[in-house]
């Protein structure tokens, strides 16, 4: 199934916006990091090695709303059983995959926002952190 333009993916959780349902982050970061040794040197500054790439890591906020055609619990609770199982995933953005192949999850911050009368999740938005995953 063909991806509408600026849509982002991560696993089976498509971020988009209709008529009836909104599902977008924002705050997104990315973050590359290098791998370096220092060698030491007798008498001398250590010598810098390059060992390679390391692992990017990106980090996004969600907004996530009943009034937005959502329901708030389901989500986080659907990302939560994800990093508990060390599930692995596809991200892209665009159409574009990040990393060089797939994601895990590493932190999830949930700030649940409104409640109902009775307990029921209104409004909630989670910080979601992601590292490459290189098999």
């Amino acid at each position: 199934m063909a991806l509408p333009d600026g849509v982002a993916v991560l696993g089976d959780i498509v971020f988009i916006v209709t008529k009836y349902k909104v599902r977008t982050f924002s705050d997104f970061t990315r973050t590359s990091n290098d791998r370096w040794a220092n060698n030491e040197i007798l008498l001398k500054k250590p010598r810098s090695q390059f060992l390679g790439p390391g692992l990017d890591t990106f980090d996004l906020s969600v907004l996530v709303d009943a009034r937005l055609g959502l329901n708030p619990r389901k989500e986080v609770d659907k990302l939560v059983a994800y990093s508990r199982d060390g599930k692995i995933m596809k991200f892209s953005i665009g159409g574009k995959g990040m990393g060089v192949d797939k994601v895990k999850i590493t932190s999830l911050v949930q700030n649940w926002q409104k409640l109902d009368n009775r307990g029921n999740l209104i409004s909630a938005t989670y910080n979601l952190s992601l590292e490459e995953y290189i098999s």
